[in-house]
């Protein structure tokens, strides 16, 4: 077990060089590996470096970001539910072993079975069940750097020497290993979780300077390699454990951006982790339970299993089972537990995330209708917590439901890319196609979801844009689990998901609904309200195009990111394309030509503006359940002038507003947009004493 570096024989002549200059630039490659041997040298040329970088960082705020994120450890942890991990060595328990040679050779012999159970249960459920696992596990004796069985290292009395346990592409013409073929590293250091610093669950630089030393030689050991990896080999990853805890350091980079001066190689090589090193550090977490069991699905051994699926995925290749294949199973399982406790035949997704539920709701407008006809049809609803995969033109969007809404008869969803939390949408989920005849309901979800996509689709292709108006962030289907068996002519397999549309629009408000409800829609509110709307109105009517179905409902004020909030005209799927389009049919807040004949003036919108502002306002509307009735009521609250009146006690600027619909309504004359946008500009200017706005139209 005696020697010199190993790094000589280890790595190889490397790849032929087409030159004498690239030939020599190897050779000093490789003698800047075979210098490389001291770790304890290398920390401290990092020491000042570490010591900035938590000097820079906030308080209590992580120095380092995570390797994995959340979201990913829990489709991880759904996709190894049916993996079969077992550790055969038990980890000795600090608190209750003795610190004998004895526990610690039992220490090593229980990583070394830990990281076994982890590359076989990974290789034979995402690779391949019936080829063998092409990977041993073995000890890194660090007087030589080379890899022996901590069999026979502990035998020959060499227990003192060992440093660290490795997972090694199985070689039979080195067996004392080489450092390219190795996969990872795990460092064994007693009580790794009281070495954090204080900067929460951040490793100490004794800890962080050896698994960096050590992924840095893996990376240029595999820079220096004739074989050829699968995937990247700009990234290594080192595992830090104890006998309870464990962690996770990645370093990524490209060593070819290194110096190789050899006369001064541990400050060349503390120069490249500062400039070109990616480095991530999960927190420690614990791996082993007191009685030495791996703690397989808790976050601890999680994390450290994703790590080791990826350096697999390094030197195999992309597995023949995806992660999103083998984490769909978890709905049928799911499915099977509830059929096994007679729960019922709820239907769960792969996530185990979203449920269908039973309910009903009857038709928007009824002009007659003694008792109540609920129909009953069946739809896909999600949980706060939820995630839910949409399939956007071969893309795949994941979007963590925040909060649920309701338009007053369908739901809706306050949504966060999985990519970037911070940032908040809508979404809505549609019905699946074959459910469309059943019920009105359904009918209605097609023209939020289906119908609003196509529209808002040909307002972004027509260049419709505007401060005003909701944009089009994603659409597409639903990514249903299991294997989707499409047929190649198209349409949708047997899943009841199969094809179920989704739709993602930005940005978010409270809609005018809440606004009153909870008392907070006012004078300005009004007014700007309007403006806010009419703008919408007037950049759609520039290409023919109407909304359909203005309600309290279907308007937001947002406020994020504003000096001052605004309003955005949303719910554009009964918008009028063409003639023989037809606008929803509500008895408050359809134009009198739409109750009267299906379709829209030119003024219908803004009518329709006038009487939702008049409800906003304060204004009651009668208990009527016909449209004869609504529009008896019309008639004389218009010619007593009891609308202009109620927006006269809000805005004189409204109430003229008011009487200029009243003379448009049913006549053919177009709307006048640009002198009413004027006027309420000047008004909303007085109301903010001169201050400026945005005047963007």
């Amino acid at each position: 077990m005696e020697g010199g570096s190993p790094d000589q024989e280890s790595v190889g002549s490397g790849t032929k060089r087409s030159s004498v200059s690239s030939g020599s630039k190897s050779r000093n490659h490789k003698e800047f590996l075979y210098r490389l041997v001291d770790c304890e040298t290398f920390t401290a040329n990092l020491e000042d470096w570490f010591q900035s970088l938590y000097e820079k960082s906030a308080q209590m705020k992580p120095v380092f970001d995570v390797p994995f994120e959340l979201i990913d450890l829990q489709k991880f942890d759904y996709a190894l539910e049916g993996v079969s991990f077992q550790q055969l060595i038990r980890m000795p328990n600090a608190v209750y072993a003795s610190t004998s040679d004895s526990a610690e050779a039992t220490a090593y012999l229980a990583v070394e079975d830990f990281l076994h159970a982890t590359v076989k249960g990974l290789w034979e459920a995402f690779w391949s069940h019936d080829e063998p696992m092409p990977f041993s596990v073995a000890c890194l004796y660090k007087e030589n750097l080379k890899f022996y069985q901590a069999e026979n290292a502990i035998a020959s009395g060499r227990l003192g020497s060992l440093c660290a346990s490795g997972v090694l592409l199985k070689n039979p013409r080195h067996p004392h290993g080489k450092w390219d073929n190795l996969l990872e590293l795990a460092l064994l250091r007693p009580g790794i979780q009281s070495l954090v610093g204080e900067s929460e669950q951040q490793p100490s630089l004794q800890v962080l300077g050896e698994a960096l030393f050590y992924a840095l030689r893996m990376l240029i050991s595999r820079s220096l390699s004739r074989q050829n990896l699968p995937l990247s080999s700009n990234s290594a990853f080192v595992l830090l454990v104890d006998s309870q805890y464990g962690g996770v350091v990645k370093v990524e980079g490209d060593v070819n951006k290194m110096d190789f001066d050899v006369n001064n190689v541990y400050k060349c090589a503390a120069e490249w982790i500062q400039r070109h090193a990616r480095i991530a550090v999960s927190p420690v977490d614990r791996i082993w339970n007191k009685l030495g069991n791996a703690n397989w699905g808790d976050i601890g051994a999680l994390q450290v299993t994703f790590a080791t699926f990826y350096c697999i995925m390094q030197f195999a290749g992309l597995p023949k089972h995806s992660i999103e294949d083998l984490a769909a199973d978890h709905g049928c399982r799911l499915q099977t537990r509830r059929l096994e406790r007679q729960l019922g035949d709820t239907r769960v997704n792969g996530s185990g995330l979203f449920r269908f539920q039973q309910h009903g709701v009857s038709p928007e407008i009824v002009e007659v209708q003694d008792e109540p006809v609920k129909l009953e049809s069946e739809s896909l609803k999600l949980e706060v917590g939820s995630v839910l995969w949409l399939e956007d033109s071969n893309w795949e969007r994941g979007y963590h439901i925040n909060q649920i809404r309701s338009n007053g008869e369908l739901p809706y969803y306050i949504a966060s890319p999985v990519e970037d939390p911070g940032k908040s949408l809508f979404l809505y989920v549609g019905s699946h196609p074959s459910q469309l005849e059943p019920a009105w309901e359904d009918m209605n979800l097609w023209y939020l979801v289906q119908r609003q996509t196509k529209v808002l689709t040909i307002m972004k292709q027509k260049g419709l844009s505007g401060k005003y108006l909701p944009q089009l962030s994603a659409s597409g289907r639903i990514i249903h689990p299991g294997q989707c068996r499409r047929p190649s002519s198209g349409g949708n397999c047997d899943h009841p998901w199969c094809g179920t549309p989704i739709l993602v629009t930005s940005p978010v408000g409270e809609t005018v609904a809440d606004m009153v409800s909870e008392g907070h829609f006012g004078v300005d509110e009004a007014i700007r309200c309007c403006h806010d709307c009419l703008s919408a109105l007037s950049t759609a009517s520039s290409e023919g195009i109407r909304h359909g179905d203005i309600r309290p409902e279907n308007v937001i004020c947002v406020r994020s990111g504003e000096s001052r909030p605004y309003f955005v005209l949303i719910g554009w799927g009964h918008a009028i394309l063409e003639d023989r389009d037809r606008p929803a049919m509500n008895l408050h807040f359809s134009s009198t030509y739409a109750l009267q004949e299906g379709k829209l003036c030119s003024a219908s919108d803004a009518e329709s503006l006038v009487y939702m502002l008049y409800f906003a306002c304060g204004g009651a509307f009668p208990d009527l359940d016909s449209v004869e009735g609504e529009l008896q009521w019309r008639e004389t609250s218009w010619s007593r002038r009891l609308i202009q009146q109620k927006l006269g006690d809000v805005s004189t600027v409204l109430k003229a507003f008011a009487d200029y619909v009243d003379s448009l309504c049913g006549t053919p004359y177009p709307m006048d947009y640009d002198i009413w946008l004027r006027r309420f500009k000047r008004s909303i200017r007085e109301e903010d004493h001169g201050k400026e706005i945005d005047a963007s139209v």
